[in-house]
């Protein structure tokens, strides 16, 4: 190698990374399972309600005792849950058992081609509200707390709107609020989709589209860099298992139905109807003023999927006088599965919450 490396006037050690880096590529498949072979450690929970293909799944408890309000958290329409849920040390339901909460979690499921009316009013006055109904008959209060991450966020903010009297507070975390102030890649596309057509052409928005949206958003990160780093580490067990596990979140996006689509696109994107109270689900007014409850509004400085100026404005939009907003220094995902979160950003809602529940 010292020999060819002479000859070429070729760095030596760049010989030697090549090398490494084409036998960790060879041995790839002896070495690492595909993504769909990987099994989640996922915390232990009991399918509570069901309705549709909608799930409500309660997480058994890990202290002796909870604090009397329950939460549900209304996660996003895109991926699965598991990202909530995805390593024993960043799990986001993990901790928020462990500090005494009782939690639930509300996964919408893959929508089939039967589902493609389902819009707003079935997701919020529908699953989310029954699911809601459901906690408060088996838990024997009269409200709980509401999280909503994402598009989630979206939905439960609407849900706080819509139904006030069931939520004693609530958790946005990264919602898509303003439209408007979206600067991502998704917005920019959504602002120029003639929705109509999409839809009624492919029905629900299918998974391959959600990926190529995912692809545009850091070309090069997502479709070189990130397969570079996995192989240079292949042989880092820490790193193939984290890697490994984002990967299987990643690929198990569901369809997205598409009425729910094409008034998510409209509304929210288009229109900007939510932040501006103009929005109606199921011919019911949203008004942000109607959510007085307590709000925790968390926002990712380096959210490339939802600006930070996006989820912000709820803050300033709402009617509560109970209200706080934290803007932490990561991303998307690392606001809810990364050690910052476990070590600030869970911490810090724990507290708000145990305050308030």
């Amino acid at each position: 190698m010292k020999k060819i490396s002479n000859e070429l006037n070729i760095d030596p050690k760049m010989v030697e990374n090549i090398l490494r880096f084409s036998s960790n590529i060879s041995r790839a498949s002896e070495l690492v399972s595909a993504p769909d072979e990987f099994n989640f450690e996922s915390t232990e929970y009991d399918v509570a309600y069901q309705e549709d293909k909608a799930r409500l799944l309660h997480y058994k408890p890990l202290t002796k005792t909870q604090h009397k309000t329950p939460i549900i958290i209304a996660y996003a329409l895109i991926n699965r849950y598991h990202i909530l849920d995805i390593h024993p040390k960043k799990s986001w339901v993990k901790n928020l058992l462990e500090q005494g909460f009782n939690v639930y979690m509300l996964d919408w499921g893959s929508p089939s081609n039967i589902d493609k009316y389902l819009d707003f009013d079935d997701y919020v006055n529908g699953y989310l509200h029954n699911s809601v109904e459901f906690i408060k008959n088996e838990s024997s209060v009269e409200q709980v707390s509401l999280q909503g991450y994402c598009t989630g966020g979206t939905i439960a903010t609407t849900y706080a709107a819509l139904h006030p009297e069931n939520v004693k507070n609530f958790i946005a975390t990264a919602p898509v609020i303003d439209g408007w102030k979206d600067t991502t890649v998704i917005s920019n596309l959504a602002k120029h989709m003639d929705v109509d057509k999409m839809v009624e052409i492919v029905g629900n928005m299918p998974p391959e589209f959600m990926y190529y949206c995912f692809s545009v958003l850091k070309p090069f990160e997502q479709g070189i860099e990130k397969y570079l780093n996995f192989f240079n580490n292949i042989e880092n067990e820490n790193f193939v298992d984290n890697f490994m596990r984002v990967e299987k979140w990643l690929s198990e996006t569901p369809p997205i139905p598409g009425a729910l689509f094409k008034q998510w696109i409209r509304d929210i994107y288009q229109e900007n109807l939510l932040i501006q109270n103009k929005m109606y689900v199921g011919n019911q007014h949203v008004s942000l003023k109607n959510i007085t409850m307590p709000i925790f509004t968390q926002v990712a400085v380096g959210d490339h999927l939802v600006s930070p100026e996006c989820s912000m404005p709820l803050h300033y939009g709402v009617g509560s006088e109970d209200k706080t907003i934290r803007i932490y220094p990561t991303g998307h995902v690392g606001m809810i599965a990364s050690s910052l979160s476990q070590k600030v950003v869970l911490p810090e809602l724990g507290e708000w919450l145990k305050e308030r529940s």
